[in-house]
């Protein structure tokens, strides 16, 4: 098991699944709970990601009541084990590869944020075309099969379902590097129709996209990466569901998870700067399509 796993984190990726398992089978805690032999209150706060030392009995009785498939009941009961036996160390979480889609950890506090904010350097995957998401893993995955590469495309459409969904969307606030816009993924035809489709889902009325332009220099005088900052909300009494956590993409080495709330008010902070900066939304929707038309001849 890697030194630098997370207890709080495993602890909540359990915490989500468990959640999401039972409420796909119509379950209410108290109901679940009672089936299994668990208090209510040991069962909020296994969803939660508060118990300490979750029991690898209880996760899988749960995952038999809630019918999980096996080979995520094992990854389930692994996940249970791992939160157990990891120490709390920095705060800062290293994490290499991907669990099955189920257990993936940057999708599991995607789906269960309330607010999002991102910067990027490319066109986010929430707000990606299928051609432009097709594009850039095909890039990757250059030895890949068409159908593993289709595969990947169709989950990183599927992600999208939570900036769209009717019951609380996502709030998704995006900061684009004007970099975005010119460097070519795929061709003129998809860059033209990526530059569209981000012009209009920018109008929905939980989205916010703003574009940082070259003319404003060096944020804080450095040359700074992509981030996401994911704040889950607040319970019925006003406190955090979860605590906020900064993303880290690691691209070709290891994603980083932020817990510590310094870490997280540093990225924050540098948010606010780039925000003061950035275009705003209608500026930001004019040069998307300006370029679309200027550059890739979009019509």
């Amino acid at each position: 098991m890697p030194q630098d796993e997370s207890p709080t984190l495993l602890r909540r990726q359990l915490g989500r699944f468990l959640r999401e398992m039972r409420e796909k089978q119509g379950l209410t805690i108290q109901d679940a709970a009672k089936e299994v032999q668990l208090s209510y209150n040991a069962l909020q706060r296994l969803e939660a990601g508060r118990t300490v030392n979750p029991k690898r009995q209880d996760v899988r009785e749960l995952c038999m009541l809630y019918e999980v498939a096996e080979s995520e009941a094992k990854q389930a009961v692994d996940l249970a084990s791992r939160a157990a036996a990891a120490k709390d160390e920095d705060g800062v979480t290293s994490l290499g590869g991907l669990f099955s889609d189920a257990f993936n950890m940057y999708i599991g506090m995607e789906r269960s944020a309330r607010r999002l904010l991102s910067y990027e350097v490319q066109v986010p995957g929430l707000l990606q075309t299928a051609d432009y998401a097709r594009a850039l893993i095909g890039a990757f995955f250059h030895g890949g099969t068409l159908d593993e590469v289709e595969r990947r495309v169709q989950v990183r459409l599927r992600r999208q379902v939570v900036v769209t969904r009717k019951a609380t969307p996502l709030a998704l606030e995006i900061l684009l590097d004007e970099s975005a816009l010119h460097r070519v993924v795929g061709d003129s035809r998809v860059m033209a129709a990526q530059l569209r489709q981000l012009a209009e889902v920018s109008k929905l009325d939980n989205v916010s996209l703003r574009i940082h332009p070259h003319s404003a220099g060096f944020t804080r005088g450095i040359l700074h990466s992509s981030f996401v900052i994911l704040d889950f909300g607040v319970d019925s009494k006003g406190k955090p569901i979860e605590p906020p956590v900064v993303y880290l993409d690691g691209g070709m080495s290891s994603d980083l998870y932020l817990e510590k709330p310094e870490l997280v008010e540093r990225y924050t902070e540098m948010a606010d700067d780039i925000r003061r900066i950035a275009l705003d939304e209608k500026s930001t929707r004019d040069l998307l399509r300006q370029v679309a038309k200027e550059k890739y001849g979009d019509r």
